[in-house]
């Protein structure tokens, strides 16, 4: 049985880590570097890192601020923001980052993942697809941290996707991010059943049982989560052990 993780993700703009809800509204909660110390501190099962500004203002990755906090970081890590180019997903790798998301270039370009996954290994290459219910129920993507509307309808990406064969994807629901009222459970589950491939489930967690509810019913899909570790005395240790109280094949 493949083994839970629970992933912290950890979202910044220069050197702040930042706090939003629905991709919106965002404010400065701390400072990268020092929450992936304590994150390392806390022997966590992985780490995510975003940041939130680079594709939506077409600004540089910052490759010496990704070295910084991945020399701080004990867990494997993955780095994400802006990624556009092979020279990217290099320049972050030999920088520190264990794996690359993608997200914006990997929506309007899928042949663009076929080339790293061929360069780098599916390994490494992490999809990250950020999506929201609109007022039709359509479920549509969105690109550049939740700001451009693409016209992709959700599921219809995930079938395309499954084609290439992807390494592992980060699947967010727009309308339940930052709002610790539980993961958008139902989609979670349409996708787990097209994909093969390992899936981490993001956006809406604030207690243990919002994660049980998801692997419950996908007990192969990770758990990547956000505000329950900033915001309440809730840790990624904390989830663990509950979820193997519950009978779940967790990490530790």
């Amino acid at each position: 049985m493949v083994r839970l993780r629970i992933i912290p993700t950890v979202l910044y703009r220069d050197y702040s880590t930042v706090k939003g809800e629905k991709f919106e509204s965002w404010r400065v909660v701390g400072n990268i570097i020092q929450a992936v110390k304590i994150y390392s501190l806390r022997e966590v099962d992985e780490l995510i890192v975003l940041n939130i500004d680079l594709s939506k203002n077409k600004e540089k990755i910052d490759f010496d601020l990704v070295s910084q906090f991945a020399r701080e970081c004990t867990m494997p890590l993955t780095v994400g923001g802006g990624v556009s180019s092979l020279e990217d997903i290099d320049k972050l790798l030999r920088s520190g980052a264990d794996k690359v998301s993608i997200n914006t270039s990997a929506i309007k370009n899928l042949k663009f993942i076929e080339t790293a996954i061929k360069k780098f290994g599916s390994q490494c290459i992490v999809i990250s697809v950020d999506y929201k219910k609109c007022n039709d129920g359509k479920l549509e993507i969105f690109t550049k941290s939740g700001s451009e509307a693409t016209g992709i309808e959700l599921l219809t990406f995930i079938k395309n996707l499954k084609k290439i064969n992807p390494g592992e994807v980060l699947i967010t629901s727009i309308d339940h991010e930052g709002r610790m009222k539980g993961y958008d459970v139902n989609v979670i589950e349409k996708v787990s059943n097209i994909l093969n491939c390992p899936i981490i489930a993001s956006g809406g967690c604030g207690s243990y049982n919002h994660m049980l509810d998801v692997v419950k019913t996908c007990p192969n899909v990770s758990l990547a989560a956000a505000s329950i570790f900033q915001f309440t005395e809730n840790t990624p240790m904390g989830a663990n052990q509950f979820l193997k109280l519950k009978g779940f094949n967790v990490r530790k």
